[in-house]
């Protein structure tokens, strides 16, 4: 079965598993708004139809996601839409937080922003030796989304997640694997189809069982995501009007190294 979604995402749902795939690989899988409702869709459905039992995230060989498309966040922003509860991007990370079934992800080539934030919400993570992972919100002028800001130290250890949320820097496949973001590191072209294969043991199991073993593993903590989320998105939203956020944007549009210096 072939979902219908937009053509930069691709929802295709068949023998219990519904695959979603980020499908702008000429704009490195940068996540625009329409992106983030089709998305967000998909999950919200996918949670309450019986015929679907796993879902997959899923890229390209070369790319995951470049994260959000500035152009349409920044056009968004005029407009006035961009960061309320209720915009697609909110939809999309309440989902993600909500998802009661089991969630895989698999990420080959760069990982920036929301395209790593949103795997701290992902049951099991594959990735390929080409994955490279990035936080780089200060490098914006911003800070964490995706309650990234409470799961990122609690996966990594602190220091860790300070040097990846402050620095902004990129870690690769191998010490993703090191700290617990990733479950496995294969070949990119593998990546997809690794994810694929687990998915279809987990088909094949108990939906009952495996509804119930997630949700006491994940415990107490989705109402802490949740609130964290909203403090996010508040200082997030904040900080967008700035000095720092609004130099960081116009130096990407110019293609030209930010001056932070008075910021």
């Amino acid at each position: 079965m072939t979902d219908t979604a937009t053509q930069d995402i691709l929802v295709h749902t068949e023998a219990g598993v519904r695959t979603v795939t980020l499908n702008r690989v000429d704009k490195k899988n940068s996540i625009t708004q329409a992106m983030y409702g089709a998305m967000a869709a998909a999950l919200t459905s996918a949670a309450t139809d019986d015929a679907v039992r796993v879902v997959v995230l899923q890229g390209d060989a070369t790319v995951f996601s470049a994260g959000n498309d500035i152009g349409d966040f920044l056009s968004r922003q005029g407009a006035g839409d961009g960061l309320p509860q209720q915009s697609p991007v909110f939809q999309f990370l309440h989902a993600l937080a909500d998802f009661p079934k089991p969630l895989i992800a698999a990420v080959a080539g760069p990982a920036v922003g929301i395209g790593t934030t949103m795997l701290l919400h992902c049951d099991l993570v594959y990735a390929g030796d080409n994955a490279a992972f990035s936080v780089p919100f200060v490098n914006l002028g911003l800070c964490p989304e995706a309650a990234s800001s409470l799961l990122l130290p609690r996966l990594m250890g602190y220091q860790r997640a300070a040097e990846a949320l402050l620095l902004g820097e990129p870690f690769m496949a191998e010490a993703a694997l090191e700290v617990g973001l990733v479950n496995r590191v294969v070949p990119p072209t593998e990546v997809n189809g690794v994810a694929q294969a687990q998915a279809a043991k987990l088909a094949a199991k108990p939906l009952s069982a495996l509804v119930e073993t997630k949700r006491l593993m994940k415990g107490g903590q989705r109402d802490a995501i949740k609130a964290q989320m909203a403090e996010e998105g508040q200082s997030f939203g904040r900080m967008l009007t700035q000095p720092a956020a609004r130099e960081a944007f116009t130096a990407f549009m110019e293609k030209r190294k930010p001056d932070f210096r008075n910021c």
